[in-house]
């Protein structure tokens, strides 16, 4: 099975420059794997100690910045490497600061593998969530590097607990320690004897924690707000916006509405405008003579604004839910106020136990969404317990940043 798996390492790391040829997102893909290794090389000298972190895409990377940001005020006198496998995830984070590298994990080939850590030689190796790559797990061990799995979900569909994944369940052996979410992975491991498991819970939610305590002030939102309700849509799908839409249109309360598209290509924002019948503008025509009091709604085309934006909501509606996947629900929840989601939520943890416990209503259709919206506006009690809710679930479930630095800080100190 391991000599199949490089086969087809190999193989797809040639269809994929190929397919690149005709393809702009695996162009990215390809083209910044290329400058992966020379931009390590300039950054990292031999004898640097480094940490090392790899995220699949924006996602997992929220959930390892807690630990990045703590590590770095821990160890100064480390170079710190992150690497995503994803566009969506290297293309918006490669110009941020949060690390000393940020670049492109080498497709998980042999020669990939053995090139990246001659040139990296990482003191740690930090991987997140469901990032299992075969060939880089058996040389960091030949190494005798630590390796953490973190924030790590297993399910019993996945190859490790079939009769034919023993090529994979030999690959978890690897890792020094793997912290997982919940107790049915940890149970899971356990059911195949690997044993070096700890229930740590998901880092996202000491990430979001943060958030609240963060400079989260904007000048637009100032003036556009003022001091009226807010209802602020966020990640939204057109099967979502088409019911917001409607509602916007035919609510006579005065409710300030704040939209913001998942897709922001020009002609959809133009879409979503012209089917808004109140006063509506962009973020981005604003400008000095634009009086933001004067209009009842504002449509967010721009990245990076959206979870400050949140803490101006009375209700927050997450997209998602009408379409391919829900987005993520504990940025708006961590500011204690009601969350909207649409019907889709099964597998996103968090939103199935928001749900059960009330601080997240799923909706079905437009009726649903009017009567949430109306109910929140008018009874403010209701509106606060509802976000309560949200505030003690997230409270509850931080610490796990903490607990995975425990163990991270005793190999690192022991290097130093």
């Amino acid at each position: 099975m391991y000599i199949l798996y490089n086969l087809i390492a190999i193989s797809t790391s040639a269809i994929l420059k190929v397919l690149a040829l005709a393809n702009s997102k695996l162009s990215l893909f390809v083209k910044g794997r290329r400058e992966s290794l020379p931009k390590i090389k300039q950054s990292i000298a031999k004898e640097d100690k480094v940490i090392w972190i790899h995220a699949a895409s924006l996602g997992e990377y929220e959930q390892g910045l807690p630990v990045l940001e703590k590590l770095k005020l821990l160890y100064p006198h480390y170079k710190t490497l992150l690497t995503f496998f994803s566009p969506s995830g290297y293309e918006v984070k490669k110009n941020s600061k949060v690390a000393d590298v940020i670049c492109y994990l080498p497709l998980d080939t042999k020669s990939n593998v053995s090139a990246f850590l001659d040139i990296a030689h990482p003191d740690i190796a930090i991987f997140i969530k469901y990032e299992i790559w075969p060939n880089y797990l058996v040389a960091l061990n030949k190494r005798n590097t630590p390796t953490f799995l973190i924030s790590a979900i297993f399910k019993k569909n996945q190859i490790f607990f079939k009769s034919y994944g023993g090529f994979m369940r030999k690959t978890l052996n690897n890792f020094t320690h793997i912290f997982v979410q919940n107790k049915k992975s940890h149970s899971l491991l356990n059911s195949i004897g690997f044993n070096k498991v700890t229930i740590a819970g998901d880092t996202r939610f000491d990430r979001v924690s943060e958030i609240v305590d963060q400079h989260n002030e904007l000048n637009f939102m100032e003036n556009f707000k003022q001091n009226q309700f807010c209802f602020i849509a966020g990640s939204t799908w057109p099967e979502d916006e088409r019911l917001i839409i409607d509602y916007i249109n035919q609510c006579n309360y005065p409710i300030k509405f704040v939209l913001a598209p998942h897709a922001m290509k020009s002609n959809h924002i133009q879409e979503i405008i012209q089917s808004i019948e109140k006063p509506v503008v962009s973020y981005t025509d604003l400008n000095e003579n634009i009086n933001l009091a004067d209009y009842e709604v504002i449509i967010i085309d721009t990245i990076g604004l959206l979870t400050k934006i949140y803490s101006y909501a009375e209700i927050a509606y997450v997209g998602g839910g009408f379409a391919t996947g829900l987005h993520n629900t504990l940025e708006p929840a961590v500011f204690g106020i009601p969350v909207i989601i649409g019907p889709k939520f099964e597998g996103f943890a968090e939103a199935e136990e928001l749900v059960q416990l009330g601080g997240v209503i799923s909706i079905n259709c437009s009726e649903e969404l009017q009567h949430n919206i109306d109910t929140f506006f008018s009874q403010q009690q209701k509106r606060q317990q509802t976000g309560q809710i949200n505030t003690n679930f997230i409270k509850e479930k931080a610490g796990a940043t903490q607990q995975i630095l425990n163990a991270l800080n005793s190999v690192l100190s022991s290097k130093n």
